[in-house]
């Protein structure tokens, strides 16, 4: 979207689907506003979204390669990043293995990883609360509280995480 003179990647979380996104109140008005100084451009993770499902997570380096292949894809020789969650440390891998290509890099919400935030106990419980939750949008509750005082928005939130990934893939990834 746009024709700017910058490229901007955004580097999805922990949930995508680039189609759905634009059902979300206020994604499009935002990349719009983006579009008014650069050309954006979104794309699923592997196994998310529009992309196909696989056995298996992909590592970090093979997602963070992905973002090569779509600059090269699009023509893209420098790019501004941004990463949003889980889009923050692939962000960052790929700014310091590809340092000539990246002209900037923007990071909302980022975290190392998410195992390392809690104790160990603590983090398998998170986790077997994810997998039995996923896609009845609850996850919002925790990355987003403040919308997650509306049924509708946790609804629609579900949805985003049904069309995105499936309950194992997001144990995997």
């Amino acid at each position: 979207m746009g024709d700017g003179p910058v490229d901007l990647i955004l580097v999805p979380g922990v949930v995508s689907h680039v189609e759905f996104l634009h059902e979300l109140t206020g994604y499009t008005a935002f990349l719009r506003r983006l579009a008014t100084f650069s050309r954006v451009v979104t794309f699923d993770k592997r196994g998310q979204g529009f992309s196909d499902r696989m056995s298996g997570a992909p590592s970090l380096e093979q997602r963070m390669d992905d973002v090569r292949a779509i600059m090269d894809e699009i023509g893209s020789r420098r790019a501004a990043l941004m990463g949003f969650s889980e889009g923050c440390p692939m962000g960052v891998l790929f700014a310091a293995t590809y340092p000539e290509r990246v002209s900037h890099l923007a990071l909302f919400g980022g975290f190392a990883r998410a195992a390392d935030r809690m104790p160990a106990d603590v983090w398998g419980a998170s986790l077997v609360e994810r997998v039995k939750n996923w896609g009845t949008g609850e996850m919002l509750k925790t990355v987003a509280p403040s919308q997650a005082t509306s049924p509708d928005v946790i609804t629609q939130f579900g949805k985003f995480q049904r069309l995105s990934s499936t309950p194992g893939l997001s144990r995997r990834s």
